[in-house]
């Protein structure tokens, strides 16, 4: 057996101790935790953003101001406004194509229930089942609304705190996006400032070793979000695009509005084609649902042309990550931090299996030549 050194023995020791540590107090250690992420969630909001706001200013400041004869300061402002301007136009024309519609298939589900029931006592008629039995399921619909509406009314105090409670934690989501965007904004525009800052703190206190294996993580992780970002933004235009054109070719209806919803929602990777097919097949369910299911049917087939064809082309070339770990990193990102956590788990997944792999294959590499 290999003898062990007093170093290596103190080591082992301390590490001893420290698991013997947290396996005593792991809940008050991740409450502790739960308490720190809570505070600093805005600024950790804003580095996000900021993130993914400096591959599209990147762009606008090398490629559409390339010729303008400024200073990199003027510059950089002008390329924020842009890029502000550009996502939250965006935003705001989704809101306008998709509130809508959607008033409009309320509207149309409230003023048909009455023609539905019919249809359903039709249906039931039509399969044999005795008059009195369709009586008894009608009166079951009817009476889960009612019971629906009289829950609602003799709950009202607990409705009332549920209600406030979801108020509550948008207005909060609210102010850390707020923050969180001022915060990104500082960010971007001082970026080189404090990437030097960040160097020269590094050299003062790290390791010379340290300090590199950090700026190649730090590298890596910029190349893969970057090309993860862009990635995904062009294969979101092109799902949007096909999906507009399937649409049209198959006569169904808001084309437009289910094709920029369904476009947008592939930013989140896994999960963000299944919340536009939703959507988009409840406001085509409610003009027809014959349609609604044609619907979800090609959109079944546009999602394996997308994870077969376009997704490994476009993104998944830059990212690198198998297939299982993209699902497990989406469904861990969206437990933590919601949608924000779903665009982010993928890159970020990616940078942590990218240094796993290179560190495993350097180990290899140094067992077979000490073999």
């Amino acid at each position: 057996m290999k003898n062990i050194s007093v170093k290596q023995a103190k080591y082992l020791i301390l590490w001893t101790i420290v698991l013997v540590f947290v396996g005593i107090y792991i809940k008050d250690i991740i409450n502790i935790v739960g308490y720190i992420i809570n505070v600093f969630m805005p600024f950790i909001v804003g580095i996000a953003i900021a993130f993914v706001l400096n591959v599209l200013i990147n762009v606008i400041e090398k490629k559409w101001l390339k010729k303008w004869n400024t200073s990199i300061a003027t510059k950089r402002i002008v390329s924020i406004l842009i890029a502000l301007t550009i996502v939250i136009g965006f935003i705001v024309f989704l809101l306008f194509l998709i509130i809508p519609n959607l008033q409009k298939t309320i509207a149309i589900f409230a003023d048909n229930i009455p023609l539905y029931n019919e249809n359903l006592r039709l249906v039931l008629d039509r399969m044999g089942i005795d008059s009195n039995i369709i009586n008894e399921i009608i009166e079951i619909l009817k009476s889960l609304g009612d019971s629906a509406s009289n829950y609602i009314k003799e709950n009202s105090n607990q409705v009332l705190e549920t209600t406030l409670g979801i108020a509550s934690n948008v207005v909060t989501g609210f102010i850390n996006a707020l923050i969180g965007l001022v915060f990104a904004i500082y960010f971007i525009a001082q970026k080189e400032q404090i990437t030097e800052q960040t160097k020269k703190i590094m050299d003062a206190y790290l390791p010379k070793k340290m300090v590199l294996k950090i700026k190649d993580i730090a590298k890596l992780s910029n190349e893969v979000f970057s090309h993860f970002v862009g990635g995904q933004c062009i294969e979101a235009i092109i799902i949007g695009i096909l999906c507009f054109l399937g649409m049209i070719i198959l006569r169904l209806p808001y084309a437009t509005t289910i094709s920029v919803l369904v476009g947008f929602t592939a930013l989140i990777p896994v999960f963000g084609a299944f919340i536009g097919t939703i959507i988009g097949a409840f406001l085509i369910l409610m003009v027809n649902p014959l349609q609604a299911i044609i619907f979800v049917l090609f959109i079944l087939v546009l999602q394996q042309l997308e994870g077969n064809l376009i997704y490994p082309k476009v993104v998944g070339k830059y990212v690198g990550l198998p297939a299982i770990w993209v699902l497990v990193a989406v469904t861990v990102g969206a437990s933590l931090n919601g949608i924000l956590g779903m665009l982010l788990s993928v890159p970020i997944c990616s940078i942590i299996y990218s240094i796993i792999s290179t560190n495993v294959k350097y180990r290899l590499q140094d067992k077979k030549a000490q073999d």
